[in-house]
């Protein structure tokens, strides 16, 4: 009995040692718990204030990403509406002087036929009647008043460019001799004889006759023909086979219609005397 009342005395003694240790360890421990949540909370809020940042710098980038873009399409925008408004002055200033050049297209008409007569009349004389027709039917079109300014300044202008055409061309046809006023055909003693025409830009003019025994090249200069031998006779020929599609293109060695000093003041400008046909 004595001993098992030691015992529990000890015991008791040992409790009443242990109990605050016990309890003083179990309130360190909830501490720790509740700094380590304080901590975990803590860390959370720090966690979605990045997130915020990260998200509000990406929005930021994107913003400065648009604004950019903004200024170049408002600089583009800039130099469209400048470009307009310098288009718009030019049409104004357009408009402005349509009804001057209304007023001056007649006049400006007249003058282009007048100035074209002049260079049919010092060029030579081929397709002379045709020519002189087209020059006749431009004077007769401008004192009409079927058409309109634009309409005859189309027309006065296309015969420009049949007259610029002539320059550029290997021509062939048939008709009659032409005779000048300097130098009249006596020997046939009535209608001129017939005969092939090779022309070679504004430099060159030949004929043949049919048989080939005769031929000539205009001379400007004397307004005339000069007769050509027979090697010229055979390059007017292999011309006219040249100019008509019958042969492949080839040099022609011919004589000048005009001289170098005659070709400087043509009113027109015409090819090579040495040249290749079209084939």
């Amino acid at each position: 009995m004595k001993k098992d009342g030691m015992a529990m005395a000890c015991l008791l003694v040992a409790a009443g040692i242990a109990g605050p240790g016990v309890a003083e360890a179990a309130s360190l421990t909830e501490t720790a718990v509740e700094a380590q949540q304080h901590q975990a909370k803590l860390q959370a809020r720090i966690d979605a204030a990045d997130d915020r940042t990260r998200e509000a710098l990406r929005e930021l980038r994107r913003v400065r990403r648009e604004a950019s873009r903004l200024e170049a399409y408002d600089e583009e925008l800039a130099r469209q509406v400048e470009r307009q408004d310098q288009s718009i002055n030019q049409r104004e200033r357009a408009v402005s002087q349509l009804a001057d050049a209304g007023e001056r297209l007649p006049v400006l008409t007249r003058q282009l036929v007048g100035r074209l007569q002049a260079l049919v009349e010092a060029d030579m004389p081929f397709l002379h009647d045709e020519r002189l027709a087209r020059l006749a039917s431009l004077q007769q079109m401008l004192d009409t008043g079927e058409l309109s300014a634009a309409d005859k300044l189309d027309r006065v202008l296309a015969a420009w460019r049949t007259e610029l055409d002539y320059g550029r061309e290997v021509d062939a046809w048939h008709g009659p001799l032409y005779q000048s006023d300097a130098q009249p055909d006596t020997a046939s003693g009535g209608a001129p004889p017939a005969v092939d025409y090779l022309r070679v830009g504004r430099l060159g003019w030949y004929y043949l006759t049919p048989d080939g025994e005769q031929g000539g090249v205009w001379q400007a200069g004397a307004h005339g023909w000069q007769p050509l031998d027979g090697d010229a006779r055979r390059e007017v020929r292999k011309g006219l086979r040249i100019a008509r599609e019958e042969r492949a293109p080839a040099m022609l060695d011919l004589p000048l219609s005009i001289t170098p000093e005659n070709a400087r003041q043509a009113p027109l400008d015409g090819s090579p005397a040495k040249t290749e046909g079209d084939s």
